[in-house]
């Protein structure tokens, strides 16, 4: 009653909150205690063990309770909150414990004295409390945020990320990001120097802070000038149009020095990417809003893009050339494994002649096309006498292989212009029924372009000879896809696949139908 008259400034709730969790904790100590042998009345040191069961009931509803507030507050797990603040408080716990044990045997001697000592350690420990609550705040702040711009840190932004997208998935709803870059911030850095330059980005970050709390949308400082946002629940068009709005309120904001930049005002390009079921992880995410930006960028700056895949391609570039400079990476099998590198090339081909069967945009056709002849790059870390084996493989030896597209994908990622190649090397054995690998993942959650290639990949697999697997007949192989079609593929790509191999080698789709 004291602490709500002292700190009348805090909303009402806190404070019924507060006393629920002191009731919590009293009553839970009382009910421990008696349950154990305990009697209320004058201190029994007989009862010792029931008393230390008291005191242990009251400090883990408190940690608890204590736990989850700060879980909802920092969003970490409940595990880490509670590690840290037992940690940090376990002794002064004690010692309060303790000390209470010592009033107690007080009050039969000296009541009133006893009663006044221990309201004015009551009063003194809440302080102290509170001050360790403030700090263990600021330092999780701390962790959490960047220290120029108070936006979340870029790994934290990461963390946060990753959670929105697991319960996007998990639930359904919808899941916008947005990448933004300050237009021709170098120059205002060249002209006034960083110092100055740091004041613009606080000023931006403000602002950003300003639109996005009040709709608990999170912000966060990917790196230099560049900075991003997660709406949860917003789709790309809600997310456009907040965006959007923001924009114009940074263009009307004035900033000594604006007059330098190319449109006379403070401007900044975003990218925009919603998730959807073929996005399977954060990185694929970043990159497709990345990419957004990048366009953004490329169209005159301040402007917001959202990303689509029938968008040109950011970065132009010669397919030809691509492959020519693929190819040349390939023959590094010659040495090593002569199938692996056939292989590449003839589930190329079938995606180069598969393209005019699906309906694909032209970023999708060369990432399919360039991703057939990539796909199969990891084996390169495969040691030789397993490529090589004539015999059926061991568990360990398949297991050896299987990481053949985490390798793959840690070379692909360490050239920048294919990083949108990564989900087809990653992901063409995933299985639509989810028993595939590396991750299990299922149907829609499969990217497309993955998808079909994994048909590819499976058809030339079956179809040519191989160290340790007899060669199957095209009809065969046919007959294998539409029996696993639905399981291990997708049924709709199985069949446009039939159809091209239909055309191009003359069967005759009736009879491969009756072989089926």
């Amino acid at each position: 009653m004291i602490y709500i008259l002292y700190q009348r400034r805090i909303v009402w709730w806190k404070h019924i909150i507060n006393f629920a969790v002191y009731a919590l904790m009293i009553v839970s100590a009382h009910y421990v205690f008696v349950q154990t042998g305990g009697h209320t009345g004058p201190m029994e040191p007989t009862a010792l063990y029931s008393y230390l069961l008291a005191m242990t009931a009251y400090f883990t509803v408190n940690v608890i309770a204590l736990g989850i507030y700060f879980m909802l507050l920092i969003k970490k797990s409940l595990f880490q909150v509670i590690h840290g603040f037992v940690k940090e408080t376990i002794t002064a716990y004690i010692s309060t414990l303790l000390l209470s044990l010592m009033l107690t045997m007080m009050f039969e001697t000296h009541f009133y004295f006893g009663l006044f000592l221990f309201l004015i350690i009551a009063v003194l420990l809440s302080v102290s409390f509170k001050q360790l609550f403030r700090l263990y705040q600021e330092v999780s702040d701390k962790a959490a945020r960047d220290p120029r711009t108070n936006l979340f840190n870029h790994g934290y932004f990461e963390e946060l990320l990753e959670k929105e997208l697991a319960q996007a998935k998990a639930s359904g709803s919808p899941l916008s990001l947005v990448i933004l870059d300050v237009d021709s911030f170098k120059k205002y850095n060249d002209t006034f120097g960083h110092l100055k330059g740091d004041k613009l980005l606080e000023f931006f970050s403000k602002l950003l802070l300003q639109e996005c709390d009040p709709h608990h949308y999170i912000a966060g400082r990917h790196g230099g000038d560049e900075f991003t946002i997660l709406l949860p629940g917003k789709r790309e068009r809600e997310t456009f149009s907040f965006i959007n709005s923001l924009r114009k309120k940074v263009n009307d904001s004035y900033f000594e020095g604006v007059e330098i930049f190319p449109h006379g005002c403070l401007t900044f390009s975003a990218g925009i990417i919603e998730y959807t079921g073929g996005i399977y992880d954060k990185s694929q995410l970043m990159d497709k809003a990345d990419q957004a930006l990048y366009y953004a960028k490329a169209q005159g700056k301040n402007l917001v893009h959202i990303y689509n895949e029938q968008s040109p391609i950011s970065k132009t570039i010669d397919i030809e050339q691509d492959i020519q400079e693929i190819e040349q990476q390939l023959k590094i099998f010659l040495s090593k494994d002569i199938y692996t590198f056939q292989h590449s090339k003839r589930v190329f081909t079938y995606a180069m002649d598969l393209c005019d069967y699906i309906p694909l945009s032209d970023a999708e056709k060369r990432t399919l096309i360039l991703g057939a002849l990539f796909h199969d790059i990891g084996k390169l870390e495969v040691p030789k006498h397993i490529l090589q084996k004539k015999e059926k493989l061991t568990a360990e030896e398949w297991s050896i292989v299987k990481k053949h597209v985490i390798w793959g994908k840690e070379i692909v990622s360490a050239i920048d212009k294919y990083s949108d190649l990564i989900p087809l090397v990653e992901l063409h054995h995933e299985r639509v029924d989810g028993k595939g690998y590396p991750y299990g993942l299922a149907g829609d959650d499969i990217p497309k372009l993955a998808r079909i290639l994994c048909v590819i990949d499976s058809f030339d697999a079956m179809t040519t000879e191989r160290p340790y697997q007899k060669t199957k007949t095209f009809d065969e192989a046919i007959q294998e896809l539409r029996r696993c079609a639905g399981q291990q593929f997708d049924e709709a790509f199985v069949e446009s696949f039939i159809r091209m191999i239909a055309n191009k080698y003359d069967f005759k789709l009736e009879e491969m139908n009756s072989v089926s």
